[in-house]
């Protein structure tokens, strides 16, 4: 958060965005840094609550704090007129409520995941453990990050319209990828917990059941094809940006399939404790793909839809 907050300008030009947002978006990144604590807290709680089967949990809480998210947002936009950076103080505020309610459930509850803040240090084993498995499914997401800004910067060099019929079908396609990314991670827990228990059966079923259920979700899901049209108007009724939104629509969706595949199968091997491979061969296989097109391919055809078939 702290390299973030000194780095937010040039991070943002290296972006391309244009001098008409480029003050909103540093405003907004820096105050959303402020809460990068209470999100690593977030996650850490929520990873505790998975790691026995229970995912209500975190989800009621996160339906609180989507209600707070929006509630103190609008108050902040509309009745004191801080524009950006009240939607911004909002989200900060909202995970800070999020977090501290599962921590009081957790130094409140007699389960086996019952935190006693008193205890708290480190167990230098257990540590290198979590690194061993979550550093490079850390840095496997971190460079997901920096190719994304790649391809970002890429889409903001074609102008404003580009740029905001872009982020209108991002907001679309980012909930579908967490239903889809959500069976890798229950995927990662099952398979862990069976592996424990020594039922390697058991972790193959798990697999197979995540890739029928994530298939099925994929398909399900697909459907919001026929509606991106009236979805992308909610953001911007405008017809060039709602064209170019749909274009991005479909082609992030043609690609599902194949993320979903990579990311069900790279959440079983972690249950495993192998970390390193998927993330290898992600970065290498993904990653890799779409920085040496953006590089080479996109200056040679420089429209919207050379950029999107990166995806597939």
């Amino acid at each position: 958060a702290i390299i973030g907050e000194l780095l937010a300008g040039p991070l943002l030009g290296m972006l391309n965005v244009t001098a008409d947002v480029f003050p909103l978006a540093l405003a907004y990144l820096r105050i959303y840094l402020i809460g990068m604590p209470v999100i690593l807290l977030y996650n850490f709680e929520t990873a505790i609550f998975r790691s026995i089967g229970d995912t209500q949990a975190p989800l009621a809480v996160l339906a609180i704090s989507g209600v707070l998210n929006v509630t103190v947002g609008l108050i902040f936009v509309v009745l004191f007129h801080w524009g950006v950076s009240g939607v911004a103080t909002a989200t900060v505020i909202a995970n800070v409520v999020s977090s501290m309610i599962l921590l009081y459930r957790l130094v409140h509850t007699d389960a086996a995941i019952h935190v006693d803040l008193r205890e708290f240090g480190i167990d230098w084993f257990t540590l290198r453990q979590i690194l061993r498995i979550g550093l490079p499914a850390g840095v496997q997401s971190a460079v997901f990050a920096v190719a994304n800004i790649i391809i970002q910067a890429a889409i903001n060099s074609l102008g404003t319209v580009v740029m905001a019929a872009s982020s209108a079908a991002f907001n679309i396609e980012i909930i579908a990828y967490y239903v889809l990314n959500s069976f890798s991670q229950a995927c990662a827990t099952f398979t862990g917990q069976n592996y424990g228990a020594k039922r390697i059966g058991r972790c193959k079923r798990v697999l197979g059941i995540c890739i029928l259920e994530d298939f099925i979700a994929a398909a399900t899901i697909a459907v919001v094809l026929f509606f991106g049209h009236s979805l992308l108007a909610l953001f911007d009724a405008t017809p060039e940006v709602i064209s170019v939104g749909y274009t991005r629509l479909v082609m992030v969706f043609s690609a599902y399939t194949f993320s979903m595949l990579y990311e069900v199968m790279s959440g079983y091997l972690r249950g495993f404790g192998i970390s390193l491979v998927p993330a290898l061969l992600t970065v290498i296989g993904v990653v890799g793909v779409r920085i040496t097109w953006i590089a080479f391919v996109f200056p040679a055809h420089r429209t919207f839809e050379a950029i999107m078939i990166v995806y597939p």
